[in-house]
């Protein structure tokens, strides 16, 4: 076997190459996690804390600490607006988690979630210009359960110090309590991307999809596999793009959800599946087998796969059928199997396959909307309008059915979604700083470019070294152990 280079740019060509096609997807995720295991211990993590102002001679510390910094405080104090522009406040994020759903991983403790928490703060500075801080939250009580309302707590003292808060990878149904109560509560935006980033993301794939096959989405039948917070906020994303909730049907993991469900309505943590289910449905499916035939559009975000997903279920789909399998780390469905089973555009949530439907492509643009426009929460219309955004720089570029969707790599996306979201929170009243488009398209793209120009002056002159190359060659014996010949 060829050694695979160090920049990991041919990785989908080396893999196609020294593996068969049933065993290159599982080979492919063998080696990315093993990998990142290995590449986290070697630079224990992936963020440090820099400043961003100079020490030119001895008496810079006095301005930046004491006796100078003494009419910063005082300045706040009289005001405390001015913290936003006094400190990194209005450029800094808190990503919160409890660690309770990580990832496809379940709970990992209270620590468990830092590698997605950091991986989120590295995505905001190099995608979106945007510091960020990793904060998992020890909020178990004495029985090992984890409090919602002692995370709520948690945010509610955070606030002074940042411009918005980022909940990530909360379990159901405390997910949902949290972020209610905390968007009713603080003055910045909370905003809780496994849900709302996902449906934003997901709502831009699927405009692009629709307007590939020529379909409507007023028209289509839609099934949507999995009601978790993800799913249960794309269906509310989608109803309000105009699908007709008569042709969606949704499933948890007791069925078709619709208006027998008696144990959605007798359970107040299913309040939102049970609101869904009172409006879809009305054939009250409760097998993939009976929902499937005819369907236009599969949208997954169950429990990771492959296997999940069954190919005999996609051959019953509708003609031009699009297959969105988004869990995270193994979607549901490899794509070639997908496409084999009849799938005509096929997407999942991760960045070695086409198609990458990720929040990655959302938070970064519009949580620096957000913050330029000093908003005081991030609504669904921000959320849709950060959608369409998406989709019309993908269609500019050019579109075809491996390619729906910008990748994380087009660099000017996140400041036109910046922008576009921080018109609409001006739209819709909830902005505290009237800055026009092109203000905040320039603002956001000279931040976007001076943390990349940071970053990769590092790894030029060295200060972030690559990585030593046998830690590639590493997991690589790691895969071929696990995917023998």
């Amino acid at each position: 076997m060829d050694k695979l280079k160090s920049d990991l740019s041919n990785l989908q060509q080396y893999f196609a190459a020294n593996f068969p096609p049933e065993k290159r997807a599982a080979a492919q995720t063998a080696f990315l996690k093993n990998l990142s295991e290995l590449a986290h211990a070697h630079f224990q993590g992936k963020m440090q804390t820099l400043p961003k102002a100079g020490i030119w001679d001895f008496n810079w510390f006095n301005v930046w600490y004491t006796p100078g910094v003494s009419s910063v405080s005082t300045a706040i104090r009289d005001d405390q607006t001015r913290s936003f522009e006094l400190s990194n406040r209005g450029n800094l994020v808190a990503v919160v988690s409890d660690s309770t759903r990580v990832l496809g991983d379940g709970d990992c403790g209270p620590a468990g979630g830092l590698g997605v928490m950091e991986g989120k703060a590295m995505l905001m500075k190099y995608l979106g210009g945007c510091d960020a801080l990793a904060l998992c939250v020890n909020n178990r009580d004495s029985q090992g359960k984890p409090d919602p309302q002692r995370l709520i707590e948690f945010v509610k003292m955070l606030e002074p110090s940042v411009g918005a808060v980022n909940l990530e990878d909360i379990s159901q149904p405390n997910c949902y309590r949290v972020l209610d109560e905390l968007r009713a509560s603080c003055n910045i935006p909370v905003w809780h991307d496994d849900a709302q980033g996902t449906a934003c993301v997901t709502l831009a794939g699927l405009l692009n999809a629709l307007e590939l096959v020529g379909k409507k989405m007023e028209n289509i039948r839609t099934v949507l596999f999995g009601a978790g917070a993800s799913n249960s906020t794309i269906a509310s994303i989608l109803l309000q793009s105009g699908l007709d909730p008569k042709n969606l049907v949704m499933f948890d993991s007791k069925g078709g959800l619709h208006s027998g469900r008696k144990d959605l309505a007798t359970n107040p943590d299913k309040f939102k599946q049970w609101n869904l289910a009172q409006i879809s449905n009305p054939k009250r499916f409760e097998t993939m087998e009976e929902a499937m035939p005819g369907a236009d559009v599969l949208i997954s975000l169950s429990r990771p796969g492959p296997g999940t997903v069954k190919p005999e279920w996609i051959r019953l789909m509708a003609p031009r059928a699009i297959v969105f399998a988004c869990a995270n780390p193994v979607p549901e469905i490899y794509p070639h199997e997908a496409k084999a089973a009849g799938a005509y555009i096929v997407a999942t949530g991760r960045g070695d396959f086409p198609n990458q439907i990720n929040n990655s492509l959302g938070f970064p643009g519009i949580l620096k909307g957000s913050l330029l426009a000093r908003a005081s929460r991030i609504t669904d219309g921000m959320a849709i309008r950060a959608a369409h955004s998406l989709a019309g720089f993908a269609r500019q570029r050019g579109i075809d059915p491996e390619n729906i969707i910008p990748r994380m790599d087009e660099t000017g996306v996140f400041a036109q979604e910046a922008a576009d979201v921080a018109m609409q929170a001006i739209k819709e009243g909830v902005a505290r700083q009237a800055l026009t488009r092109d203000e905040v398209f320039a603002q956001a793209e000279a931040d976007i470019q001076a943390a990349r120009s940071i970053c990769h002056k590092m790894m030029d002159d060295g200060s972030i070294a690559p990585p030593p190359a046998e830690l590639i060659q590493k997991a690589l014996e790691y895969t071929r152990a696990q995917n023998p010949d």
